[in-house]
């Protein structure tokens, strides 16, 4: 265990890339996920059909394999329109590679999420809203998107727990994140189950982190549900 040590700073600097790729992939799955329940319950029937070939698709392909197709997929679109207008070889950010792809995996699920939390408002509400001269801004503002909120937010933890998991599959494309460098350093000493070792009880604490603050959010939001009823 005493190796560790020496080994700390490098799996902090990993760290700081596995949550930063969780929390960008998570805001961008947010926004994929928004426009794609839009487009399922108002966006009509060319919208939706596309909405539900991308939840088709993401549902099922594995991950890996979409993390594959977007970085090496990605890398020789980028450079076949380069080589259009003379430029030069391109290298693609695995970083930024890592972050759409967990994006556009889990934009997906959390398509479904805001869908569902959407149709468990309850139309009464909107109504009301509506006979008291609200318009339809005001009306989402102050009615939908707090009820959303507060019905999503058990699936969106869901969403969120698992794709913090999910980022260890992104160091297969070499990102030096928290995984590939605790790979790395364990085959440098030849102590792969110390550092991996490390590497679980990491992830044990980001989930647990986690669901705190997710179990005070649903406990705050269902007292705002529970004064407004």
């Amino acid at each position: 265990m005493l190796i560790l040590i020496d080994y700390i700073p490098l799996l902090l600097r990993g760290a700081v890339v596995t949550i930063s790729l969780a929390l960008l992939g998570l805001l961008l799955a947010t926004v994929l996920g928004a426009l794609g329940a839009a487009g399922k319950l108002s966006g009509g029937r060319i919208a939706g059909a596309l909405v539900r070939l991308y939840t088709t698709i993401v549902r099922g392909v594995p991950d890996l394999v979409l993390i594959l197709l977007i970085y090496f997929g990605g890398q020789r679109l980028v450079n076949t329109v380069g080589d259009l207008f003379g430029a030069d070889y391109i290298e693609l950010s695995k970083f930024g590679a890592g972050v759409l792809s967990i994006g556009f995996i889990y934009g997906a699920y959390l398509t479904e999420t805001f869908r569902g939390a959407y149709m468990t408002i309850p139309r009464g509400q909107v109504e009301a809203a509506q006979s008291l001269g609200m318009g339809a801004l005001a009306t989402l503002w102050t009615v939908s998107i707090p009820q959303l909120v507060r019905f999503a937010l058990p699936g969106y933890a869901n969403v969120w727990q698992v794709l913090v998991k999910s980022t260890a599959v992104v160091s297969i494309i070499g990102l030096e994140d928290l995984v590939g460098l605790a790979n790395d350093a364990g085959k440098t000493v030849r102590e792969p189950f110390i550092f991996f070792s490390a590497v679980l009880v990491a992830y044990l604490f980001f989930t647990w982190v986690s669901q705190q603050i997710f179990n005070n959010l649903e406990r705050r939001y269902a007292l705002r549900g529970h004064d407004a009823g």
